[in-house]
């Protein structure tokens, strides 16, 4: 379904994600109408359905979540849990939930691929952090060794981002794909990689359980401080039936933000536990790393600017495939034929 023609870079439109872009800002700009919303909490009028992640830069839509910010505008939230990191993007773009809270990489696949689906928010910024094991301090010690991410992720664009800084690219590297969260850091825990690209809390889970584990990049020496990972996207058709339903859940983010950074340990104790499977001192760590950010606005540069940092990822993917049906399918000629 993501890879519809393969032609993502040559179509990708600086204008199309700069309106996408201008509808978040319009769903965030508060109107006087919006005044009447302010209201004491009714009963649900609306409901929608989001998918999430299980980083923290969706701190922010889980608080709203727990503590029924939605509501007072009569809309309440409903998480749809999904298996897999894959599922997320999937179940977003043949539009079984209204809301997800994606990499904007995944958003990005999804744009491309014809799926009616608009970003309006942020979610959160940093906290993709590349990890290597005992003696490694920098890319040149990557050459040859396993590197665990995700396809088409943020956590897939930093590491190639990283690579290619340094004069390298996938090719040096033996990249190896997961399906959640927590395979790819207990992989990483277990000596199964030489080194991974994660989000909080887990990087800091695998720094602390695997010994001699050291941060090779942050993000931040490859980008700038305050890089977008995170962003709420929603269908386009709930955009156009019910924007005060949007613009009800936008306000209780950036309600969330506010409260997170100014109560960050109560923010922790309705979330740790019920949605972060970590401790309550790696959580409070790893929040440092990754802080909510509803505005994005001035991340739309560099969010359209990965779009070319994409490309070769998902063209060595797709080498590797057909290297390996080459190899599972002898004497067959060239598997473009097929």
């Amino acid at each position: 379904m993501c890879d519809r023609d393969g032609l993502f870079y040559e179509k990708f439109s600086r204008r199309s994600l700069l309106k996408t872009g201008m509808a978040g800002a319009a769903a965030i700009t508060v109107p006087a109408s919006l005044g009447a919303l302010l209201s004491p909490a009714r009963a649900a009028e609306t409901t929608i359905r989001a998918t999430h992640g299980t980083g923290f830069c969706n701190l922010g839509i889980f608080l709203s979540e727990a503590r029924g910010m939605t509501l007072e505008d009569g809309v309440e939230l409903e998480f749809v849990v999904t298996p897999s990191n894959a599922e997320i993007t999937t179940m977003f773009g043949a539009g079984l939930v209204d809301m997800s809270m994606i990499p904007y990489s995944n958003f990005m696949t999804l744009y491309d691929a014809g799926a009616p689906v608009k970003i309006i928010a942020g979610g959160g910024v940093e906290g993709c952090i590349m990890i290597g094991s005992d003696g490694m301090k920098s890319a040149e010690d990557l050459r040859g060794k396993t590197v665990g991410t995700f396809q088409a992720d943020t956590l897939e664009v930093l590491p190639y981002d990283y690579l290619r800084a340094a004069g390298m690219s996938f090719r040096d590297v033996d990249v190896r794909y997961m399906n959640t969260s927590p395979e790819l850091a207990q992989a990483f825990i277990a000596g199964a990689l030489d080194a991974i690209c994660h989000i909080e809390p887990y990087a800091t889970q695998c720094l602390k359980s695997r010994e001699g584990a050291v941060v090779l990049s942050d993000g931040t020496d490859v980008y700038s401080p305050g890089y977008a990972d995170c962003v709420l996207a929603a269908r386009t058709p709930l955009l156009e039936s019910n924007p005060a339903a949007v613009k009800a859940v936008i306000k209780s983010l950036m309600k969330a933000q506010f409260e997170a950074e100014n109560n960050m340990q109560a923010a922790l104790e309705d979330t740790v536990g019920k949605y972060y499977k970590t401790t309550m001192e790696a959580a409070e760590d790893a929040a440092s790393k990754q802080p909510v950010v509803v505005d994005q606005r001035d991340q739309t540069d560099f969010i359209i600017n990965r779009g070319r940092s994409m490309q070769e990822p998902r063209l060595h993917r797709e080498h590797a495939r057909q290297e390996r049906l080459r190899l599972e399918l002898p004497g067959r000629g060239d598997l473009r034929e097929c």
